[in-house]
This record gives C-alpha cells, structure tokens and sequence, in this order.
C-alpha cells in the first residue's frame, strides 16, 4: 500500500503529528501565545481569563516538505490543576517553558518546572524556554541575559517572545517543531504514535475531578 494514502485511497492530510505542552505559571501570556500562533487576529491577547485545566488547538504547518499537525496544548499554572496537568506531559514531544520577564517569580518556578518535566514527560522531550511579554521592556525585571544562562545550563534552546505583538511566536513554534522533525525523520507511523484524541483525554480529566 502507498505510505502517502490513507486507508480508502485518499492522500493523508499530514505526514506527522507532534504534541506539544506549553508550561509556566498563570497570567504569564501562555495562552497568548497559542492564540498569536494559531490566529492572525490583533486583538486574540486582550482577555485576562487564565486557563481551566487545559486548552487544545490544532495548526497544520509544513517544515522540510513535509505537512505537520501540531496538537498544541496550553496547561493551567495553577497548582490546584497539577495533577491533571501533569497527566498531559505523557507522550508530549515538545514542551515549551514560559515565564514572564515583568515578574521574576515566575523566572524563579521554572526550576520547579522543569524538575516537573523530568518527573513526567519523556526523556527525549525536545525542551525549548521563552521569556515572554519581551515589548514591556520598560517593566523587565529578568534579563535576557538570566533567561540565556538558566537555558545554557539545562541545554535547551532560549527566545524572547512577545505575544502582543507577535515578536518572536511564530520563529518559536516552527523551531521547536523542526527539532522534533531532526529526532524523528523518516518515521509512517509517527502520527498514530504520537497522536492523542482530545475527547479521550478530556473525559479522563473529567473523572479526575469528580
């Protein structure tokens, strides 16, 4: 059978799917950022309403020739939503950890971030940082120069981003994917492999919180 049909003949409508996991604390702009990469719409940062557990997008981008569905899922910062969070690290073949450089608490938490990380997710996850809301520069309290070193030390790649006004979103997303692809590149079965129904998982998080 031809690799590039599906089942009933038809061309598949992508070659891969990668699960990513955005992560950081609440009110940081992670939400944002989802929103920035998924929509062109100026005005998509403008609500303050953090995220209830988790939040599910999809984005079909094409890297190397290849058609990449990316599962994009935006988790809750809030400790009381850990556990149902953490569940969502199993099977992620990326994880972006984002603080914001306007409140140096958050810079702070990404160690337990990624201590989270290690706990949870794969051991090959491809892990990218992202100091985020880098237009108010005028309020920064984290250099990017601290956002370098902690990326350095824990050998992970590092941006500057700026959801409001889109600085930086896009290149993150496309990177990070194109890491994945490196780790990944000749696979016909990488799309099932990776491949998380949402309506499965947001039952199993229903029961959680029953």
């Amino acid at each position: 059978m031809n690799p590039n049909l599906n089942w009933n003949g038809l061309s598949k409508p992508f070659d891969y799917m990668f699960k990513i996991i955005l992560v950081g604390d609440s009110f940081i702009g992670k939400s944002c950022i989802v929103a920035k990469f998924i929509s062109e719409d100026s005005n998509v940062c403008d609500s303050r309403v953090p995220t209830v557990g988790i939040d599910f997008k999809i984005k079909t981008v094409e890297l190397n020739g290849k058609k990449i569905k990316l599962q994009i899922w935006d988790t809750a910062g809030q400790e009381r939503f850990h556990t149902i969070t953490t569940s969502y690290y199993r099977g992620a073949m990326g994880i972006m950890l984002v603080y914001d450089i306007t409140q140096e608490k958050t810079f702070d938490n990404i160690a337990k971030w990624l201590r989270n990380i290690q706990e949870h997710a794969n051991e090959d996850v491809e892990k990218m940082l992202l100091g985020n809301k880098c237009d108010m520069d005028d309020k920064r309290m984290v250099s990017k120069e601290r956002g370098e070193s902690i990326a350095r030390e824990n050998g992970i790649k590092f941006m500057e981003t700026s959801a409001k006004t889109n600085i930086n979103v896009e290149t993150a997303f496309m990177t990070l994917a194109e890491d994945i692809l490196k780790k990944y590149p000749v696979s016909n079965n990488t799309q099932a492999s990776t491949y998380v129904d949402p309506a499965q998982d947001r039952n199993k998080e229903k029961s959680k919180c029953c």
